[in-house]
């Protein structure tokens, strides 16, 4: 999928086709066909590895500068279900005349930029939309992790209650997400490191045009990554403890039904020997006498019941 728009000066987004293609113009690619990309990469000039870098899920957050453009791969966060999120790769590319996204999904960082959003972004401002895009895939990371504790206080609540498999397994999932958004912000903190010393090149001076609003918007994104990267240390540990914690009273509730089962297995056995005993086709005490059943039940009874008050008294219940 391959949509085109150009900011107008009054604000609102203006269609475009690659027929109509002008210069200051948003490519946004999406899951795209070779066909498209070879046609975008002829009118833009852009190298097609720099169309394809997004293409790969496993792709870390990295920056690539050339004569005529410069490629920004940042990793994206996205969310699969409930307690599911994962990262994407997004490459951004500009040059001298376009601005050109490339991503596999049509994520929630780049939905925020449409035509109800229009008034806030400029696509000719091409330095200035790039750090706009990184700075809502920030604040993605961090809508994600609030999310994620609060999940988490939910799970812990059921888990206080009762030992499920399903939020255990939910648990888990967190975790995972927690490793993708760790790996992801720490790529992208070394992409917004090596922004910082790109505005400095004065080769790329008609790329990369950096006002004192743009420099402190970078900033802000700076700052929010790092506070994401903190949040995603923070909400490992915890969850870690936590499953450190729930396995260990898994452990011990198992311990204790093996030491309940061991008790009983004692108490039980005690009137299976006396019967046992008694029941062996050999002359025995109380052959002879008709109220032997009574006094051996009585017998295995005492003995049980003394058996499970030495127990009790051992903490074996």
């Amino acid at each position: 999928m391959l949509k085109i728009f150009k900011s107008l000066e009054s604000g609102p987004l203006q269609p475009l086709t690659l027929k109509t293609l002008e210069k200051g113009a948003w490519i946004n690619i999406i899951d795209p066909t070779p066909y498209e990309l070879k046609v975008v990469s002829n009118l833009t000039e852009v190298e097609p590895d720099f169309l394809r870098s997004a293409l790969d899920d496993e792709e870390r957050s990295h920056t690539d500068v050339e004569d005529n453009s410069v490629m920004v791969l940042t990793n994206v966060p996205v969310m699969r279900g409930q307690d599911s999120y994962d990262t994407l790769p997004l490459a951004i590319i500009l040059t001298d005349d376009y601005f050109i996204t490339v991503c596999l999904e049509d994520t929630p960082v780049l939905s925020e930029f449409n035509e109800n959003t229009a008034k806030l972004f400029r696509t000719f401002k091409k330095t200035r939309f790039l750090f706009q895009i990184l700075y809502k895939s920030a604040t993605f990371y961090l809508r994600y992790l609030r999310q994620i504790s609060k999940h988490s206080d939910e799970i812990e609540l059921n888990l206080r209650r009762s030992m499920e498999n399903s939020d255990i397994l939910r648990l888990l999932e967190l975790q995972k997400g927690l490793t993708y958004f760790s790996a992801a912000l720490r790529s992208n903190g070394a992409v917004l490191d090596k922004l910082l010393r790109l505005r400095s090149n004065q080769a790329l001076t008609p790329i990369i045009k950096i006002y004192e609003e743009d420099e402190d918007l970078l900033e802000d994104v700076i700052i929010e990554n790092k506070q994401a990267r903190e949040m995603v240390e923070l909400y490992s540990k915890i969850l870690a403890r936590m499953a450190d914690t729930f396995t260990s009273i898994i452990s011990n509730n198992q311990n204790l039904v093996m030491k309940f089962l061991a008790a009983m297995t004692i108490i039980l056995a005690i009137p299976t020997v006396i019967s046992s005993f008694f029941g062996m086709n050999v002359p025995v005490p109380l052959a002879d006498d008709s109220t032997a059943f009574l006094s051996i039940a009585v017998l295995a009874a005492v003995i049980a019941g003394a058996s499970s008050y030495i127990l009790w008294r051992k903490n074996m219940f």
